[in-house]
């Protein structure tokens, strides 16, 4: 895989207005525990189910060297949240689990780990503590007026602070998103800051969440989320670039970070790439690898005009909206939903031995 967004727990230090999950809030004594604890268990089993080496070809790039011809690249886990740098996230979940990634791709070619957080939490300690752990990259995500603090000269203030901490570690700034994928896994650990800025891809926001909950998504059927990173393009592409996937602390698995209605299956008990390849062909998924959902239902009956009127709905303020992702999830509902679950318990059967490679296949 190219790249592979791995949310690790729900717990987060601040509630968002914005956010696109409203599960990212803070929790306190047993609820704290229990997605702590959910967090805990779930990652080794996780990690274990992540795909052996995180390299792939980069079908873009030519290298007569290589067998198949293409350039061969290093793929990338970012973890993220909520926010992994919480107390107790980041002693029992996070450093752990970026131990067992290091440990599990030292010997496989390497993988590029980002550590996404909302850069308050920072300190020298952590970021040397996260350096130390192979981690490649640290993204400050919360550099927007969404987020409280952040307005007027707030963002200026962190930025610089975190500028300063971040090049006394070594660290260098990449902050475009396409220098950071052209940069190797031995280059120096890099740095980045970003936001729900106005010029930014999620600047739009997600019809998620408390974004959707506070009525402040203003995309429309023109912004297609799904051709794009963190979208679903590409997804099924596994072994080449452009391949990304999107997973939740429980452990299922999706296209997209946006999130579709039912994930594909769930890592804690089968393997990423069984999945994907389980999937390969199946018509509505192949449009959403090729950025098209509106051409999801062309083989179960929607025509794109029927995608598109399950596009428009209202918002809770009761105001008419019309984005690609609702027509998605109304279709995930009716109809998608249960081939994927149908998929799943053909798969599991199959790891029991009960069924054979042509039944598993349809």
């Amino acid at each position: 895989m190219e790249s592979i967004y791995y949310v690790l727990c729900w717990h987060c230090h601040r509630r968002c207005k914005h956010c696109y999950e409203d599960r990212f809030h803070p929790y306190v004594r047993e609820d704290l525990e229990s997605v702590v604890r959910e967090a805990e268990i779930n990652a080794p089993r996780i990690v274990a189910n992540l795909p052996d080496t995180m390299q792939y070809l980069d079908r873009t790039q030519l290298d007569d060297s290589t067998p198949s011809g293409f350039s061969i690249s290093t793929g990338r886990i970012i973890i993220s949240g909520g926010d992994v740098l919480t107390e107790p996230v980041r002693e029992r979940v996070l450093y752990p689990t970026l131990d067992a990634i290091r440990d599990k791709y030292r010997d496989a070619g390497g993988v590029k780990v980002i550590v996404q957080t909302t850069g308050d939490l920072l300190t020298p300690k952590i970021v040397q503590e996260l350096l130390d752990r192979g981690v490649w990259s640290i993204s400050a995500a919360g550099m927007d007026d969404y987020h409280v603090g952040m307005q007027d000269n707030g963002k200026k203030l962190l930025a610089d602070k975190l500028t300063a901490m971040f090049e006394a570690a070594g660290m260098v700034n990449a902050a475009e998103h396409e220098a950071r994928r052209q940069l190797g896994k031995d280059s120096p650990p890099v740095y980045s800051m970003f936001g729900a800025t106005e010029d930014a891809w999620i600047g739009k926001l997600w019809p998620r969440g408390r974004a959707w909950s506070n009525g402040l998504s203003n995309a429309t059927k023109a912004d297609n989320f799904c051709n794009a990173w963190s979208g679903g393009l590409g997804f099924l592409e596994a072994g080449y670039e452009g391949s990304e996937v999107s997973i939740d602390p429980s452990g299922d698995v999706y296209p997209c970070c946006i999130k579709t209605a039912e994930p594909l299956g769930n890592l804690t008990d089968e393997p990423l790439l069984d999945i994907l390849s389980s999937l390969a062909g199946e018509p509505a998924l192949e449009a959403i690898n090729a950025g098209k959902p509106e051409r999801m239902g062309l083989t179960h009956g929607w025509s794109v005009e029927d995608f598109m009127d399950a596009s428009e709905t209202k918002t809770p303020q009761g105001e008419r909206y019309a984005n690609l992702c609702i027509g998605c999830d109304a279709f995930h509902r009716n109809v998608l939903g249960g081939i994927l679950r149908t998929r799943r318990q053909k798969r599991q059967a199959g790891r029991m031995g009960l069924l054979t490679t042509t039944e598993l296949a349809g």
